[in-house]
């Protein structure tokens, strides 16, 4: 599908079709897409939770105040950030030294800034959590609407239970939730009215 026709045709669900399941392997080619993500220092801070079973999806309705949607998806998923992700950055940057992209100085310099940054400020991590959760979810909505599924990016509501549900743990921060599914046809509104480009875009110069 062509970039500009994607970003048209993916649209918020309202309602999605409950007898429409989606395999482990279908939401893996999705996953492939959006690990190419941006996220800040590289850090792929980003973690998916996801359920597909109607007993799981029960209670993530029950947690998230009666949303239908969640329990008619084919899957709900949590999108969270990992407060202690920039420990990771020596792992995820040791290729980059072994094929000689970095030497030894500019990866131990690399490594050096990282911990100087978020080490000490927890603040930080949580934003930046935000930031990287938003690029990624929105890359898999995308991803999700070329592969033919329909997606809701939503808010989590009662964060303690939904990381029961989920067996999410403590450093894992939920910043969205995306039920993916099909959309019933009937419920698909007419898009909302949008802003001229004038009126959200300041030409500064």
């Amino acid at each position: 599908m062509e970039f500009v026709e994607l970003a048209k045709l993916r649209r918020s669900a309202i309602n999605f079709q409950s007898d429409v399941k989606i395999s482990e392997s279908e939401l893996q080619e999705i996953f492939e897409i959006v690990k190419t993500h941006p996220s800040s220092y590289n850090i792929q801070s980003t973690h998916y939770y996801v359920v597909t079973s109607e007993e799981k999806k029960a209670l993530v309705k029950e947690a998230s105040f009666g949303q239908h949607k969640t329990l008619t998806a084919s899957a709900t998923i949590i999108v969270c950030g990992d407060t202690e992700g920039y420990k990771e950055a020596p792992r995820l940057y040791e290729g980059m030294k072994l094929l000689g992209i970095l030497d030894e100085c500019a990866y131990n310099e690399t490594i050096e800034a990282i911990n100087n940054l978020y080490s000490d400020d927890l603040t930080l991590r949580e934003e930046d959590n935000i930031r990287n959760a938003c690029l990624s979810a929105m890359l898999f909505m995308l991803a999700a609407k070329d592969k033919g599924w329909d997606t809701c990016p939503m808010h989590v509501k009662n964060v303690p239970i939904i990381k029961e549900i989920y067996h999410i743990p403590e450093n894992h921060q939920p910043v969205l939730m995306i039920p993916i599914g099909k959309s019933v046809k009937e419920k698909i509104r007419p898009r909302g009215y949008r802003k001229p480009v004038g009126e959200f875009v300041h030409f500064v110069d």
